[in-house]
């Protein structure tokens, strides 16, 4: 005597899902960090680091501890003591062998985050102190803080609007 179809396939069923779920799912994850997108996104950063270098430096070119070192910058091309975009630092003539470590710090960031590193770091916060990327690459080292810890600039205070 055989079992009615429908019964058949109600047994089948449960042995069909648990094999459906024993399988691994296949995701198709996108990585953005350490990746080949942020890779791509770095040397995007490079290269327009190098064109903007390449336009304005009157100084010295020279490849230092991997970095493509740009001096004679006018300050207005970069922020504050110098700016590190892709493999390439800006600056006007602060490239002592202290900072250049920073940078590199930098550097690998860009490589970490591709051309999400602009957007991560303004989210972090103009005020380097409090800079996640900036504590990263370390403070003294890019002259944010002596060697005793104060800061070298002090917070300005905040203007509270008067009504």
């Amino acid at each position: 005597m055989s079992a009615p179809a429908s019964a058949v396939e109600a047994l089948d069923r449960p042995v069909s899902a648990a094999r459906h779920a024993a399988r691994p799912r296949r995701r198709l994850r996108v990585r953005l960090t350490d990746s080949p997108i942020s890779r791509i996104g770095f040397w995007w950063a490079t290269l327009v680091g190098f064109a903007w270098g390449l336009t304005w430096s009157t100084g010295r070119v020279e490849l230092r501890h991997g970095l493509l070192v740009f001096t004679g910058m006018p300050k207005w091309t970069f922020g504050r003591g110098g700016s590190c975009v892709g493999a390439c630092y800006l600056t006007d003539r602060n490239d002592g062998e202290k900072v250049l470590g920073h940078e590199v710090v930098h550097k690998r960031q860009w490589q970490r985050y591709g051309m999400l590193f602009p957007l991560l770091y303004l989210l972090a916060g103009r005020d380097p102190l409090r800079n996640r990327f900036e504590i990263e690459a370390g403070l003294e080292a890019g002259g944010y803080v002596r060697a005793d810890g104060s800061p070298r600039h002090p917070a300005r205070p905040s203007r509270r609007r008067r009504g």
